[in-house]
């Protein structure tokens, strides 16, 4: 039998135990400035920094006598170049830019390598206690800050990122609701709520009708400010222009993310679409603010699904992500002269509503914030017991062979006995080219097939259940949990962009969009695995061409003649 070891004696082997009181637990070789001036390193720790000495293998610095930290310091390049990227001037700086900073004192050239280099950490001048080398450790990438928590870069971290870690709430209230069916009515009701603030992000924001309502909004006396990307794909349409012109005559301010004037912008794409109301609503969804998402009642438009959520907790994390977001350098204010045009009228067909607004209340619901949580997604998946629904504009996979990780993990689900469905859109953009939605369909299906798995994949019918796409970024997992967010199944999306969502945890919540689930599933087309059945439309495209091209011909021919 053995004694157990006094305390007292513990403690005295810890203390006797050589450790690294001090580690280096961040740093970004790479920025955005020319030549790397606010190139930095954070270190950790508490205690004495006599002795300690940080080196490149060319080029190092040690501290003066009697300096110390307790917590976490910034040792920067230049002082003054790193004051002007982040609005804050670091401890110290190992080229004397400023009086104002204390400098180290530092040996050699000391000039950190974009796309392979070393840093180490030496205590006591010469017992070298750290090392991180890229690319082997982590991954040389411009604008990439490096940070250490338990292992190097778990997850892709760009200069000018927040830096949120998820909220889960308890006893929440709210409202959910399915586009096209209801969104623009609950859009409507949340701001005619408003009797303070709005604050609104969206990647685009091209309906009149929608504007219209903030601008009532402000002229009661509502504060309202909108948060919009600056460089959409195809860039700032006519119509965007014409909406921002009509928020700025009503006195609303409205920010571009662009980062024209003096900082990179810290995302690839600002494609979040969410909006909270005074202090105590979170407004989210998978639609961007144009007709198609927001149609007037009885119109067609896209399938996307949305939230109301009623809690302070949520409203506060969500207002200080907008802040955070629209108060950087990289955001510029939009004041366009051109009014614009308005957007073209969505299709006459009219739309049958199916689906209205399910109120709840108790339900959980967790934040999903990208690139900070988006990890979150996988950990849903994971957590399936009996079956997953997936409702997506469009999966791409990684590269040949590798498969969309949120995929994967739905399709390893199925290996384990869960159901999986998804469905997939079926607009001409997303299955005119060999490698997207269709083949997506039919990758999925041959697996399932192959592996005699309860996995099966359909494109949506959108003619059959009169829609203009599927547009949504969707999963429920047992009947009980509810992703509704901006993410795309893609790389870009969770790793790059901001995006917004949340997971609900409701059977209320679960139900309802189960319902909408099925509905769509049940008009879809399906796809068989292994042997894809021909694409029409394509074929049907091929023979257009080939048309237009001997009618081009034939009067060519006359007109030589």
């Amino acid at each position: 039998m053995t004694r157990p070891i006094p305390v007292l004696l513990l403690l005295l082997i810890f203390i006797a135990i050589p450790c690294a009181a001090v580690q280096i637990t961040e740093f970004c070789p790479d920025t955005y400035l020319p030549e790397d001036a606010d190139e930095y390193l954070v270190l950790s720790g508490v205690g004495s920094l006599d002795g300690v000495v940080i080196s490149d293998g060319e080029g190092g610095f040690r501290f003066p006598t009697g300096a110390s930290i307790d917590g976490e310091i910034i040792i920067a390049s230049h002082g003054t170049a790193y004051q002007a990227v982040h609005g804050t001037p670091p401890r110290y700086e190992w080229y004397d830019t400023s009086p104002f900073i204390e400098d180290v004192i530092r040996s050699g050239t000391l000039k950190l390598a974009n796309k392979g280099d070393q840093l180490s950490l030496y205590h006591d001048q010469n017992r070298l206690v750290q090392t991180v080398s890229w690319p082997e450790d982590v991954t040389a990438r411009e604008g990439q800050v490096h940070y250490y928590d338990g292992t190097w870069d778990p997850r892709v971290l760009m200069l000018g990122q927040s830096r949120v870690l998820p909220v889960t709430c308890e006893g929440v209230r709210g409202t959910v609701f399915a586009a096209p069916d209801s969104s623009f009515s609950v859009f409507s009701d949340c701001v005619a709520g408003a009797s303070s603030r709005i604050l609104v992000n969206v990647y685009e924001f091209t309906s009149p009708r929608m504007a219209s309502l903030l601008g009532e909004a402000r002229d009661r006396g509502v504060s309202v400010e909108v948060l919009l990307e600056g460089g959409p794909v195809g860039g700032i349409s006519r119509e965007e222009q014409g909406v921002i012109f009509s928020l700025n005559q009503s006195g609303i301010p409205v920010y571009l993310m662009t980062g024209e004037q003096e900082a990179h912008p810290p995302y690839r794409f600002d494609h979040a679409k969410y909006m909270v109301v005074d202090e105590s609503r979170v407004f989210i969804t998978s639609e961007n603010f144009k007709d198609h998402g927001f149609p007037v009642p009885v119109a067609r438009g896209n399938r996307g699904w949305g939230a109301v959520l009623e809690s302070r907790e949520l409203a506060e994390y969500f207002s200080g992500i907008f802040y955070h977001d629209s108060r950087g350098a990289w955001v510029d204010p939009a004041s366009p002269a051109d009014p614009g045009l308005p957007e073209d009228p969505v299709e006459n067909s009219r739309y049958s509503p199916e689906f209205e607004p399910y109120g709840f209340d108790s339900a959980r619901v967790t934040t999903v914030i990208s690139p900070d949580s988006s990890g979150l997604i996988s950990d849903l998946i994971r957590s399936a017991e009996d079956r997953i629904d997936i409702e997506q504009a469009y999966i791409t996979d990684r590269s040949p062979g590798q498969l969309n990780p949120y995929l994967a993990e739905a399709i390893n689900a199925s290996r384990r006995g869960v159901r999986v469905r998804v469905i997939l859109d079926s607009s001409w953009y997303n299955v005119a080219e060999d490698t997207d939605n269709d083949e997506m369909v039919s990758n999925i299906n041959r697996i399932a097939v192959e592996e005699a798995l309860p996995l099966q994949a359909r494109l949506a019918d959108l003619e059959g259940n009169n829609l203009m796409q599927v547009h949504n970024k969707g999963v429920i997992v047992d009947g009980r949990k509810v992703l509704i967010s901006s993410i795309n199944w893609n790389e870009n999306s969770p790793t790059f962009n901001r995006e917004a969502g949340v997971i609900i945890e409701h059977p209320g919540v679960g139900a309802y969009f189960s319902e909408v689930f099925e509905d769509d599933w049940n008009s879809g087309r399906v796809e068989t695995g292994g042997t894809p059945r021909p694409d029409y439309l394509k074929v049907g495209l091929a023979f257009a061409v080939l048309a237009v091209l001997a009618v081009y011909f034939t009067l060519r021919r006359r007109r030589v003649r």
